[in-house]
């Protein structure tokens, strides 16, 4: 029986950074306000509880519609028509 080699994207090989997008920029700044970021950076989004995952979506969607601009593809913040 042949011993399996690990493949190059096994445990032990760093990720690249990714980029963050302009909505990982905004929710990353909504979090700090909130007090969240240490727990985001330590433990990542999975780790919020409901309650501050929809507090954080809540305030995400007011500061949007104040700016005027919607979640567009990949990320990107996009500006509405409305008025």
């Amino acid at each position: 029986m042949q011993k399996k080699t690990k493949s190059p994207t096994a445990k032990g090989r760093q990720k690249k950074p990714k980029e963050l997008t302009p909505l990982d920029r905004l929710k990353l700044e909504i979090a700090q306000e909130l007090g969240l970021a240490e727990k985001i950076a330590r433990s990542g989004w999975a780790e919020l509880t409901a309650a501050e995952s929809g507090r954080l979506g809540g305030i995400l969607n007011r500061r949007l519609k104040e700016l005027k601009l919607a979640i567009g593809p990949k990320g990107t913040l996009i500006p509405t028509a409305k008025s």
